[in-house]
């Protein structure tokens, strides 16, 4: 019987390079998404579901704590970087998260360097930062624009609960 636990499933930023390059070697399909991922919602399982379906491996960069701040205010995030990982390492779709500092990716995509780059659909490839874009694809890397579950956003959802 094997035991299930979660944690394994998050990277250090620290790590996150060698384990890159020993993943490289299985010769298996990274696929990279990243964001503030900060109430877990439907639109969320289902965008991460379809991204983990564009190749072998789903890496999920989380936004830091700061980063979120910078891109949403100081009221958030709600959850910390820590849980907030934890929550994404804890789904099937999911097989690793790895936390990033600031609000922009272009140094995770830099390390992680995927061979897939899956982002929503509220961007195209002319609206996606063009720094990221940059490099992933100086690796040789996909990007695949997925589009979102309409209503379902987290922003939304504190609106909903500030109404109560």
């Amino acid at each position: 019987m094997s035991t299930l636990d979660f944690r394994t499933k998050i990277l250090t930023w620290s790590s996150l390079a060698a384990w890159r390059e020993s993943f490289r070697a299985t010769g298996r399909k990274l696929v990279v998404t990243n964001g503030c991922f900060d109430i877990l919602h439907l639109g969320h399982a289902s965008y991460l579901e379809q991204a983990r379906n564009q190749g072998d491996v789903l890496l999920v960069g989380v936004n830091s704590d700061q980063g979120v701040r910078e891109l949403k205010g100081p009221t958030r995030p709600l959850n910390d970087e820590g849980e907030r990982a934890a929550l994404l390492a804890a789904l099937q779709s999911v097989d690793f998260a790895c936390v990033f500092p600031g609000k922009r990716a272009i140094d995770f995509l830099a390390t992680a360097q995927p061979d897939v780059y899956v982002k929503g659909g509220d961007y195209t490839l002319e609206t996606l930062d063009q720094q990221e874009r940059a490099e992933v694809e100086k690796v040789g890397g996909q990007i695949v624009l997925i589009p979102f579950l309409p209503g379902r956003s987290t922003t939304g959802l504190l609106s909903k609960i500030q109404r109560l």
